[in-house]
């Protein structure tokens, strides 16, 4: 019951700021311009970041949570949402914009909060003086993964709804009260804020919101999975597949044509959709669901077995190939699934 009640402050107070934000990043000026990489139109305002955190942090706070790493969760929350207005503001390089991201992990680094060890199939590996580095790597990639999907009104702050609510699914299991608590509070931020999020949006996150999302969700997956096996170490990419998809590929793909890896286009999944034919709603409903099927196997692998997991893993890998190919995500027009099943078909009379 109360699970539900903090869920529900936390959507009200989302609910009811946001349209202050959306008045004050107009005021200011902090409103993101129409260019050619870009879906929208006409000037909008990027303060949603600074809400979500606002709301997550008064009932956090609220909440009065035992456990002490809450603080090094909202600091560096704080740290990189700053860091992303900034490059909101004036479009930092990336490498400056990365340097500013490990002042964020570096917060919960210095209270201890690192992948240190892991256990495959029984045998224990110590990472030792690499345990920063891992964590580092870690949460670099989850804050540029939820950063790179943010491309259409609602994708990223839903895909971070549904990743939140498979986290809190399995921390429950886990009876990781601490964990579940703060994803809740997340979760009824990120509702409170999708009804101006999604299309036509009168908001946006911003890097400072999506990198912020990543962020939190980055330092919740390794307090969550503190003793983690060789196998749940995977749970939170699962859970995730839509964004670490595409930001997998699209390091691929820019290899391949030979450009830098940090390097913006218009090719990432969500444009891939729209080039297949779908509106905007429709490609942001259409990758829900594929990030649903992913955060779904993700909480079945945990409950499985270590076949079951195998076997699991193996379908949702099929399920990539089969949207990488269905979207040319790669770049390559290479379909050789999808070809081979379609000459299965036509033979069927």
């Amino acid at each position: 019951m109360y699970t539900l009640f903090i869920l529900c402050i936390s959507f009200a107070i989302s609910l009811l700021i946001v349209p202050l934000f959306i008045y004050l990043a107009k005021r200011f000026g902090f409103v993101d311009y129409p260019n050619y990489r870009k879906v929208h139109k006409v000037p909008m305002p990027y303060l949603g970041g600074v809400a979500i955190l606002l709301s997550f942090t008064i009932v956090t706070l609220f909440a009065q949570p035992v456990e002490t790493e809450y603080k090094p969760i909202i600091i560096g929350a704080a740290v990189i949402c700053l860091i992303g207005l900034i490059d909101d503001k004036y479009d930092l390089k990336p490498f400056i914009k990365f340097l500013g991201q490990l002042v964020a992990i570096a917060v919960p680094i210095s209270y201890g909060i690192v992948i240190d060890t892991i256990t495959p199939f029984g045998f224990e590996i110590n990472f030792g003086v690499f345990s920063i580095l891992v964590t580092v790597i870690w949460l670099a990639a989850i804050i540029n993964a939820i950063n790179l999907i943010d491309g259409l009104d609602g994708l990223a702050t839903g895909v971070v709804i549904i990743a939140l609510a498979s986290i809190a699914i399995i921390t429950i299991f886990q009876q990781n009260i601490f964990v579940m608590m703060l994803c809740v509070i997340l979760l009824g931020a990120c509702l409170g804020f999708l009804p101006y999020n999604f299309h036509p949006a009168k908001i946006f996150l911003g890097d400072n919101g999506a990198m912020m999302l990543g962020y939190i969700i980055g330092v919740l997956s390794i307090i969550g999975f503190k003793n983690i096996t060789f196998i749940s170490l995977f749970f939170p990419i699962i859970i995730l597949g839509v964004p670490f998809m595409d930001i997998f590929f699209a390091a691929i793909r820019r290899y391949r044509e030979g450009v830098s890896v940090m390097r913006a286009d218009k090719n990432h999944l969500h444009h891939r959709v729209q080039q297949l034919g779908f509106s905007h709603r429709e490609t942001v409903v259409l990758i829900y669901f594929i990030a649903l099927l992913f955060a779904i196997g993700g909480v079945i692998m945990y409950l499985a077995t270590v076949p079951g997991a195998v076997i699991i893993g193996i379908l949702l890998l099929f399920t990539m190939n089969i949207v990488v190919e269905a979207t040319n995500l790669i770049g390559s027009n290479r379909r050789p699934v999808l070809n081979f099943f379609q000459k299965v078909f036509n033979k069927i009379p």
